[in-house]
């Protein structure tokens, strides 16, 4: 009797553990919000409000102590380069900032030989740069991490950002509603994967010939099916405007398109966030914008500017994003 019921306590107490066994990611990379599960989206937020909350209250949390994280800009940055660096800082490891004029990359050498020199020297790789395919073969041709910075066709890590403050401002992120105004562009198109995640509504409004992936749209509907979100893409703003509890735009001129401004100005003119075109949302909607910000085109002081614009905080939260991202990828937390 007394061996059968100690089988018994075994057992409940090894399930007990294995009930109690924390969430581990399992992904190599971090290049697109499409190619996580919902279950490692949640468990990425929960890490970046954790980290946030012991980096307010002062306590040190080294998960990457000892590691190297090689930074690679072929676009100039502002916010990308001091989260990641600080970011990686606080994790306890040490980021090597790598401009294009700084390697060889930025001479002709191969992403091929790039990354498998890179690997034997690193424990990660984030890059920021215009061509998607890049990154992609950084995480096909090296054996460490691989953090998407920022290409021309997505930016993951503003996302993760962006739906922190989300939900600091709304307490949840399921059921709600963002409309996005503006260029279908790397912002637009990782809105449309971390809205489907998230389990909400995402209403995409552009000017015709501006339009979002087509691709990457039916990737979001397909990932809607699983959270139940829906996915417009309109070339109406009122109607993606309607209801709204997040407004987010962009800027119309992104890095690499200066000879397209004057005639881009003309184009997304109609798509202003401006008082009119605001008061369309929710009365408690919040503005959200990635930065930098052009005040009078894409969006107007009065609005970036005024109460319910919640910018900086979007900007801070770029910081505990970044290193959620990081302590999985590169620490397996």
């Amino acid at each position: 009797l007394k061996y059968i019921f100690s089988d018994i306590y075994k057992r409940l107490n090894n399930t007990k553990k294995k009930k109690e066994r924390k969430f581990k990611m399992s992904l190599e990379h971090f290049i697109s919000i499409h190619d996580i599960t919902t279950d490692e989206f949640k468990h990425l937020m929960d890490l970046g409000f954790r980290l946030k909350k012991e980096t307010k209250m002062g306590i040190p949390h080294p998960i990457l102590k000892g590691k190297v994280l090689g930074m690679i800009f072929t676009k100039s940055s502002t916010r990308t380069r001091i989260s990641f660096e600080t970011g990686m800082y606080q994790l306890g490891g040490y980021p090597i900032f790598l401009s294009s004029h700084d390697i060889q990359l930025g001479r002709g050498e191969s992403i091929y030989d790039t990354a498998n020199v890179m690997s034997r020297f690193v424990d990660g790789i984030m890059i920021r740069t215009y061509a998607h395919q890049d990154v992609l073969d950084l995480a096909k041709y090296g054996s460490v991490p691989v953090i998407n910075g920022l290409t021309d066709l997505l930016h993951p890590c503003q996302v993760m950002a962006d739906l922190m403050t989300v939900y600091e401002h709304k307490g949840r992120l399921e059921g709600l509603k963002l409309a996005y105004i503006g260029d279908g562009n790397n912002m637009a198109h990782s809105l449309l994967y971390g809205c489907a995640k998230a389990g909400m509504d995402i209403s995409v409004a552009t000017p015709k010939g501006y339009e979002p992936d087509g691709e990457i749209v039916q990737n979001a509907v397909s990932d809607a099916k699983e959270t139940g979100s829906n996915i417009v893409v309109t070339y109406d703003p009122e109607e993606a405007m309607k209801d709204a509890d997040v407004v987010c735009t962009d800027t119309w001129v992104s890095m690499g398109q200066e000879a397209e401004k004057a005639e881009r100005i003309k184009i997304f003119k109609d798509y202003q966030i401006n008082g009119e075109l605001f008061s369309k949302s929710k009365d408690d909607s919040i503005f959200i914008h990635c930065l930098p910000a052009y005040r009078g085109y894409e969006v107007t002081e009065d609005i970036i500017d005024g109460p319910r614009s919640v910018i900086f905080d979007e900007a801070e939260n770029r910081l505990h994003a970044q290193k959620a991202v990081m302590a999985a990828v590169m620490g397996g937390i």
